[in-house]
């Protein structure tokens, strides 16, 4: 968990560094890259135990709602390669818009 928290603050932090440098204020992930993405993140997670579990993991503690296992079971260096591979794309599969973006293009 230390591993993976201090991955995504500097994941964000360079997400928020390449917005500011192209005049972007403002993000939100395109549907087909969140759906490829909670596809493989079951498929991996499908291939364990942890979906069967009544757990909170898979929201097994909230009657009704959707089993879906939340953390990624991939591992952290497979997990750490893809969001190094989005970044390197320039944040492919993220919609990346604002006032000055225009300007920024420029």
């Amino acid at each position: 968990m230390i591993l993976a928290g201090e991955q995504h603050t500097d994941w964000i932090v360079g997400l928020l560094g390449h917005m500011r440098e192209h005049g972007y204020t403002r993000f939100e992930v395109e549907q087909a890259a969140e759906d490829a993405w909670v596809e493989h993140n079951n498929q991996v997670a499908d291939a364990t135990l942890y979906p069967q579990a009544n757990s909170w993991y898979v929201g097994a503690n909230i009657p009704g709602k959707p089993r879906v296992l939340m953390p990624y079971v991939g591992g952290f260096d497979r997990f750490k390669r893809r969001c190094d591979e989005v970044a390197a794309s320039g944040y492919e599969g993220i919609r990346l818009t604002g006032a000055s973006a225009s300007a920024a293009a420029d």
